[in-house]
C-alpha cells in the first residue's frame, strides 16, 4: 500500500512506508477518512505545506481512497520525529462550500450536477434521469453537498454516494459484493446496539402560508411504545409530495442509528459501504443480510491489522405512513 500527497502547485509526492493508518470508509456523510503516520524528513517541510489532495493506492496501482489534507502535525518522541495527515473523502468539498438560496422549476439531476458539484472538481460516474415535477427550492445556509442530496432523496429516494476514487455516483444503490459472517470466521469481537432515544413516531409538517398540515407516522415504533413528535416547517406553496417527502425523510434520519451491528476482524478490507453482509450469529440470534454502513481499516501498533464493520438493516423502500 502507497500514499501520495498532490500539493496545490500540482506536485506529486509518495510518502515514506507508513509506521501506522486508519482508513474509514461511509461513501457519503459523514465523510470517508485517514489518518496515516510516518517518520518526517526535512525536506517534506514544503511539501506538507502545500498538502491539498492525498491518495492511497494499492499494490496494483489502483485507489483505494482519494481524499482531501486537512491537517498534519509534527511529533518528537522516543522514536523519532514523525508526520501526521489527517482528511477527508472528496465529499468534503461539497459540505463546506455552501450554495446560493435558488429557486428551481422542473430542474434535472443534471443540471444539478452541473451547478452543484462539478464546479468542486468533483467526477459524476453515473447519474439517474431525474426531474423534479414542482419547485425544488435550494435553502440559504445549504451546502453543496444538501442541493444535491436533497434533490436525489425527493425526487429519488436514494442518497448519492462515492466511490473510493472519488466519483460521484448519483442513482440508487446496487448490491456489489457479499460476504458472510458466522462463528467459523475469526471474529475479534461483535457488538450489538439497539438505541430508541430520538426515534421519531410522528412527522407533522406544516405549510405556514397556505395554513397546512400533514402528518406522516412511524407505525412500528409506535407499536412499540414510542412517543416523539416533530413539527417541520416547510416553505411556502409546498406540494404534498414534497410535504410527505420531508416527513418521510426526517423518520427515517431519526431510525438510521437506532440498530447497529459492529464486526471486528483480522485483516483490511473485507468490505465497503453499500456491500452485503450475510450474517449468521445464533448465539446473538442473528440471521439475515445486512448492509455494510461503515468500514473502518487499520494498522500498526500491537493489533496489528484490522477491520471493524458497522452494519445497519436494509433500507425499506419508504419510511412511514400517512
Amino acid at each position: 500500500m502507497k500514499a501520495r500527497i498532490y500539493t496545490a502547485d500540482h506536485r506529486m509526492f509518495d510518502l515514506p512506508p507508513l509506521l501506522d493508518w486508519r482508513i474509514t470508509y461511509t461513501g457519503g456523510v459523514p465523510c470517508d477518512s485517514y489518518r496515516v503516520r510516518f517518520l518526517f524528513r526535512r525536506e517534506m517541510a514544503e511539501v506538507l505545506r502545500l498538502a491539498a489532495g492525498f491518495a492511497v493506492l494499492d499494490s496494483n496501482g489502483g485507489f483505494l481512497l482519494r481524499a482531501t489534507v486537512d491537517e498534519y502535525t509534527l511529533g518528537l518522541d522516543g522514536g523519532g520525529l514523525t508526520a501526521t495527515v489527517l482528511g477527508r473523502g472528496l465529499a468534503a468539498r461539497l459540505l463546506d462550500n455552501e450554495s446560493r438560496p435558488v429557486t428551481y422549476q422542473g430542474v434535472t439531476l443534471e443540471e444539478i450536477i452541473r451547478s452543484h458539484v462539478e464546479p468542486y472538481g468533483i467526477t459524476c460516474r453515473e447519474a439517474a434521469h431525474l426531474r423534479a415535477d414542482s419547485v425544488y427550492t435550494v435553502a440559504a445556509g445549504s451546502s453543496q453537498w444538501k442541493a444535491l442530496e436533497g434533490f436525489c432523496r425527493a425526487y429519488g429516494g436514494f442518497v448519492p454516494r462515492f466511490t473510493r476514487e472519488g466519483e460521484l455516483l448519483a442513482l440508487p444503490e446496487t448490491e456489489t459484493r457479499r460476504i458472510t459472517v458466522n462463528e467459523n470466521n475469526a471474529l475479534l469481537a461483535c457488538t450489538l446496539r439497539e438505541d430508541h432515544y430520538g426515534v421519531l413516531t410522528e412527522a407533522l409538517v406544516i405549510d405556514k402560508t397556505r395554513n397546512q398540515s400533514y402528518s406522516v407516522k412511524n407505525q412500528d415504533w409506535i407499536d412499540r411504545g414510542g412517543q416523539c413528535r416533530r413539527v417541520l416547517y416547510t416553505p411556502g406553496q409546498s406540494t404534498w409530495a414534497a410535504m410527505r417527502y420531508t416527513g418521510e425523510y426526517q423518520i427515517a434520519r431519526s431510525q438510521e442509528e437506532a440498530w447497529t451491528l459492529t464486526l471486528t476482524l483480522p485483516g483490511c478490507f473485507h468490505a465497503f459501504p453499500g456491500d452485503r453482509a450475510e450474517v449468521d450469529l445464533p448465539r446473538l440470534d442473528l440471521r439475515g443480510v445486512y448492509r455494510v454502513a461503515e468500514a473502518e481499516n487499520r494498522s500498526g501498533g500491537q493489533e496489528g491489522s484490522q477491520s471493524v464493520l458497522i452494519l445497519k438493516p436494509l433500507p425499506e423502500k419508504t419510511a412511514g405512513t400517512a
